[in-house]
């Protein structure tokens, strides 16, 4: 079974979280609180989603946290890569030859590097908004199409 770790899934919590609050500055005992996550990883995660140029830290009595751009623009890929680094199955990836002991010997890199191309291309597909406010199945079209705008 593939997973992603626990902090990869609690990001995704966080910057959901975030997204519902995107107008507001949010500390971290505010944000383990909305979300009912330990405050030493909602902490950890703060900073890393920082890092990774998702979330904007304010300093100071009323500082915390908040979004750096739209809902829409940033996608679970982003998320998960501000977390856990870049996004592979397995280390023979392009971005990172050397990596294998037995790279030069293996027939099946070809292979791995398309599964972690996919794997990377499904996850920029999906964005913080459609993870944020979901579009129930009984409001999306049969044909397709989005939801009325009012609807999401």
């Amino acid at each position: 079974m593939i997973r992603l770790s626990r902090m990869a899934d609690y990001g995704v919590v966080v910057m959901t979280f975030m997204a519902h609050r995107r107008d507001q500055t949010m500390s971290a005992h505010q944000v383990a609180e909305g979300t009912g996550l330990p405050e030493p990883a909602v902490g950890k995660l703060l900073k890393m989603l920082s890092r990774g140029d998702l979330l904007e830290s304010h300093r100071g009595a009323r500082g915390g946290y908040t979004l750096t751009g739209a809902p829409e623009e940033i996608s679970v890929a982003d998320i998960v890569t501000a977390v856990e680094g870049p996004i592979a199955l397995t280390l023979c990836v392009d971005e990172h030859p050397g990596s294998c002991d037995v790279e030069s010997l293996c027939p099946m890199r070809g292979g791995w590097n398309q599964i972690n191309t996919a794997l990377r291309e499904a996850l920029e597909s999906v964005t913080l908004a459609t993870m944020a406010y979901p579009v129930p199945a009984m409001l999306a079209d049969t044909a397709g199409q989005q939801a009325p705008a009012g609807a999401r």
